[in-house]
C-alpha cells in the first residue's frame, strides 16, 4: 500500500466501493444489535449515499484503493431529519476505515478535512454522534479534541447516541 493518503470528494463511480467499505467497517458491531436491528442498520448503510441531504462525502484513497470515508451534513435537520436536535453546525456521519487499513492515520486525515469543510461553512463547531459500543472511535474523537455535548444526545431504538463537539 502506498504511504500517501489522498482525501477527495466521492466520485459517482466510487459509490459501490464506499458502500462495501461501510459494510465491512461496521460489521464488527453486528452482535451489538438484534438480528432485525442489524438488518435495518445494513439497509440504512446501503441507502446512505442516496440521501439528498448529504452535503459532501469524503473518501480517503491510496492510489485507486478507497481506504476510508465519511459523510458531511450542514446541520442536524439534514443529518437526521430531526428538528429536536438543535445543531446548526456541520455534522459528520458514518466515518469508516477499512479494517485492514486501520492505525495508519486515515480517520485523522478525514477528520482534518472535515474541520476544513466546517470552517469553510463559517461554523463555530463540528459535531458527530457515537455510542458506547464504538469505544475505539470514541477514543479517537476525544484524542482529536472532540468534547461531549450531552445536551445534543438522543436515543435511537434502544441505543443512547452520544454527541461530541469540536470547537473550531
Amino acid at each position: 500500500m502506498a504511504s500517501v493518503i489522498e482525501i477527495d470528494k466521492l466520485q459517482l463511480t466510487e459509490k459501490d466501493a464506499v458502500i462495501q467499505l461501510l459494510l465491512e467497517s461496521y460489521e464488527q458491531y453486528a452482535n451489538d444489535f438484534s438480528p432485525e436491528g442489524w438488518q435495518e442498520y445494513v439497509r440504512s448503510i446501503k441507502a446512505s449515499l442516496e440521501n439528498p441531504n448529504i452535503d459532501q462525502v469524503l473518501v480517503a484513497k491510496s492510489g485507486e484503493k478507497i481506504l476510508g470515508s465519511l459523510q458531511l451534513f450542514e446541520n442536524a435537520v439534514a443529518a437526521y431529519q430531526n428538528t429536536s436536535i438543535e445543531i446548526t453546525n456541520p455534522i459528520i456521519r458514518l466515518l469508516a476505515v477499512s479494517p485492514d487499513a486501520r492505525g495508519k492515520g486515515i480517520a485523522q486525515a478525514l477528520l482534518k478535512e472535515s474541520v476544513r469543510y466546517a470552517k469553510s461553512k463559517g461554523a463555530d463547531y463540528l459535531y458527530l454522534h457515537s455510542s458506547d459500543t464504538m469505544k475505539n472511535a470514541v477514543r479517537l474523537y476525544e484524542w482529536f479534541g472532540f468534547k461531549r455535548d450531552e445536551s445534543k444526545d438522543f436515543h435511537a431504538e434502544n441505543v443512547h447516541v452520544k454527541c461530541f463537539r469540536l470547537e473550531l
